[in-house]
């Protein structure tokens, strides 16, 4: 009999307990809040940092236009010269010789032509009154002729000896540094010989010979054929050196190459840049950062909220119209700070999760709490 009581009273409980179960309101499931940033389209130099060598200005190789012995050598070698300095003496005894007598020559040349001219104005006198034959008077305005042939023709050996004289100072045909002589005084040297006797470089200011390979360059031109970007007229290209500090100086792009090397499928690009302490030398190795292109439609979005998914892609979280999750897959080229350049995925109006994503998922109901947004105009 107690036995039967007990059971009755744990069966009273249990019933009691259930109803108060039913009879309990449900309680709802908290709405998770998010920060959003609505992406806006932004203005983006498409900047590319690449690789180039530093090539002198002007670049001239000294060689002597007359033969014979260097006497003297007159520059001190890595010096600076200017246009016109002398730089070897040559010995020039022959060449004054040969000038002294061409000198002689064009003298007695006048002489000769001096003593014809009055034979001839005299004989063509006496031809009017048919004193002399036709023929006569016409020998005399033949040699009259020659003499002043044989005048002009010694000016002209004449100035050649002078010349030839003058090329005994073998002088500096550009400005610019100076490097180590070849030749020293004693040497023998020859017209036009292959090794020269010096090399001078100008360097202020000075190439950057820039690398792009022609796959790049050709997407660039698709892109701004295709008005997904815009191209720019004046290029500016900072220098970035082998100990990775800025160049003080800006360069500008001067040349776009319309070949490509066959050896590397490259086209080279030229920049000029001020040099005016000398700092960039010949053949140094440098990086060139420059804007090839602007994007007036670049979408960014900070690297926090881009995410892989099982497939290694980089997915982005969305809020949509009805306040729900969503996810996409982006393409990315690079980045800009802390942000990524997004080419495909994301349009202007987005609202991209950027606080609490990693504690929502697809299809999730949101409530946006803060919202920002992007820039409307960044420069990279």
């Amino acid at each position: 009999m107690k036995n039967f009581l007990v059971i009755s009273i744990l069966i009273g409980i249990g019933l009691g307990s259930g109803c108060s179960e039913q009879n309990a309101p449900i309680q709802k499931q908290s709405i998770k809040e998010v920060g959003v940033l609505v992406l806006q389209p932004q203005s983006l130099e498409m900047k590319q940092t690449l690789a180039g060598r530093t090539t002198a200005y002007l670049t001239s190789d000294v060689r002597p236009q007359v033969g014979g012995i260097i006497k003297k050598r007159l520059f001190s070698e890595g010096d600076f010269v200017k246009a016109g300095q002398a730089l070897y003496q040559i010995d020039n005894s022959l060449y004054q010789a040969a000038y002294d007598s061409a000198k002689g020559d064009l003298a007695k040349a006048e002489a000769a032509l001096i003593s014809a001219q009055p034979k001839a104005r005299h004989y063509q006198n006496l031809l009017a009154v048919e004193a002399v034959s036709k023929q006569d008077a016409a020998d005399a305005q033949s040699s009259l002729k020659e003499y002043e042939a044989a005048v002009i023709s010694a000016k002209a050996a004449l100035n050649t000896a002078r010349i030839n004289l003058g090329y005994t100072t073998v002088r500096a045909p550009i400005s610019g540094k100076i490097s180590t002589s070849t030749y020293t005084p004693g040497a023998l040297v020859t017209a036009e010989q292959t090794t020269a006797l010096t090399t001078i470089q100008q360097i202020n200011p000075i190439y950057v010979d820039i690398t792009l390979s022609s796959k790049e360059l050709l997407s660039l031109r698709k892109r701004i054929d295709n008005g997904h970007l815009a191209a720019i007229n004046q290029i500016p290209v900072n220098i970035i050196l082998e100990d990775g500090s800025l160049y003080e100086h800006q360069g500008q792009l001067e040349f776009v190459g319309n070949s490509v090397d066959t050896s590397t499928g490259d086209v080279k690009l030229r920049a000029v840049v001020k040099n005016p302490t000398h700092l960039l030398l010949p053949g140094a190795y440098v990086r060139a950062e420059l804007p090839l292109a602007v994007n007036h439609q670049a979408i960014l979005v900070p690297q926090s909220a881009v995410t892989r998914n099982h497939k290694g892609e980089p997915v982005v979280k969305l809020v949509d119209s009805k306040n729900k999750v969503i996810e996409k897959v982006i393409e990315t080229t690079e980045t800009k700070g802390n942000q990524w350049i997004v080419t495909q995925g994301l349009s202007a109006g987005d609202k991209l999760i950027i606080d609490g994503a990693s504690t929502v998922s697809s299809a999730e109901q949101v409530k946006v709490t803060a919202s920002s947004t992007s820039n409307s105009s960044t420069k990279q």
